[in-house]
């Protein structure tokens, strides 16, 4: 590879394979969540149900969890990119069966159980393909840049991810509202094409020697490594039990739709506006990197994520709720750059897959998990009193993990 200055803020980007990966990245991220974005709005216009919402979440995160750590062992010694095209087709395979569900001759000729159990069948569907993308793609991105610019690389992917956060989200408000549900149905199958062929424009095909450790053993390596190796511990825990208990965006519609009164539009721009705090934060730590002081950065940044999300449990102005909920991103930015600089950093490259699965899993269960919690939550206990009490668990768990790490804060990343 050629030789780039680790101070640069541009310097991840001046790898052709990197940018192809981030593209993918933005494109990827944008198109998932227009579809999960417009088919949870319908799914509440039909039930009037939170619990609906969260099943969703429910639904893609068991198979997700169940193949995840088969999918890290499977990305540890088998071709990255053939593993994540496999996976695109069975999701983009899942994005036509559920256009084909909402065709008004498919839609009329089930009853409203039946057509949930496919809906969710679909996100099952999702879920598993997930299982394989994801550690793939984890461990493919440290192959892309030199080591030295890692953190680099770290902020320009979650800014892409982010930015595509922001786009999926809003669209799909608009989409939805002026195009309608099977229309942007559409949209969604051919954005997923586009990026099955921005993979293949990935030219590195990082593959190491075939594992001879027995399976089981294998997958246990990766929750080892993560167990014995504390600051990564702590960072994927502090992630996990903040979106579990703290994040609201799997039941936003039931805020647009009944607390704030916004519809569809609102809804889109609800759904991005942490996402546009988180893109902001990012490209100004392209500049300021927060890796120097990388624990004390971390655990400020999960407690700023709790306290907004209080704010927004109790704000019934439509513009403040964007506020608190920007609050929320720019924080959530700032501690997803430090752990993923965490995740590139301390696993052994022949592992990656695995520690990768680990994450993933950890990540999945906050949002997808999260998702179903807030559902049960809210329909137990309130809409309102759900989300608040989700922002204070979050300062709570944070207030704990500073107690158990503070030889942690002399950590420095870059």
């Amino acid at each position: 590879m050629k030789t780039i200055s680790s101070q640069d803020p541009y310097a991840a980007l001046r790898y052709s394979d990197f940018r192809y990966y981030i593209s993918n990245t933005f494109l990827f991220s944008a198109t998932i969540l227009i579809q999960e974005v417009i088919v949870a709005y319908e799914l509440y216009k039909m039930t009037h149900d939170p619990l609906s919402l969260g099943l969703i979440g429910l639904a893609e995160v068991v198979p997700f969890i169940a193949t995840s750590l088969f999918g890290g062992y499977v990305a540890d010694q088998k071709n990255k990119i053939t593993i994540m095209h496999a996976s695109l087709v069975v999701i983009l395979l899942g994005s036509v069966i559920l256009y084909t569900m909402f065709q008004p001759a498919i839609y009329k000729s089930l009853t409203q159980n039946e057509h949930l159990a496919c809906i969710y069948a679909v996100f099952a569907l999702i879920g598993f393909a997930k299982g394989f993308y994801s550690p793939a793609s984890s461990s493919l991105k440290p192959f892309l840049v030199p080591r030295a610019i890692y953190h680099n690389s770290s902020t320009w992917s979650s800014s892409f991810w982010q930015a595509g956060s922001i786009i999926g989200p809003a669209a799909a408000g608009f989409l939805y509202a002026y195009l309608g549900l099977t229309h942007t149905l559409l949209i969604v199958i051919g954005s997923f094409g586009i990026c099955w062929m921005l993979l293949a424009m990935i030219k590195t095909r990082p593959e190491f020697p075939r594992i001879v450790t027995p399976l089981m053993e294998s997958l246990k390596e990766g929750f080892r490594f993560v167990f014995r190796t504390r600051i990564v511990l702590y960072a994927i825990s502090l992630d996990l039990f903040s979106v579990l208990f703290g994040g609201v965006v799997a039941i936003l519609p039931v805020f647009a739709e009944d607390i704030l009164k916004v519809g569809p539009e609102g809804l889109g721009l609800l759904r991005a506006a942490p996402s546009i705090g988180s893109l902001l934060t990012m490209f100004a730590m392209a500049y300021f990197p927060p890796t120097g002081q990388a624990w004390r950065n971390m655990l400020i940044a999960v407690a700023g994520f709790g306290v907004f999300t209080i704010v927004f449990s109790l704000s019934t102005n439509f513009l403040l709720s964007c506020a608190a909920l920007f609050a929320t991103g720019v924080f959530d930015s700032v501690s997803v750059i430090i752990r993923q600089t965490i995740l590139l950093i301390y696993p052994p490259d022949e592992m990656r897959g695995r520690v990768a699965a680990v994450n993933g899993i950890f990540v999945s269960s906050s949002n997808e998990l999260g998702a179903f919690e807030s559902g049960v939550m809210a329909r137990a206990f309130g809409t309102v009193p759900s989300v608040m009490m989700g922002g204070v668990v979050t300062l709570a768990v944070v207030s704990w993990i500073y107690l158990r790490s503070k030889d942690l804060f002399s950590v420095r990343l870059s």
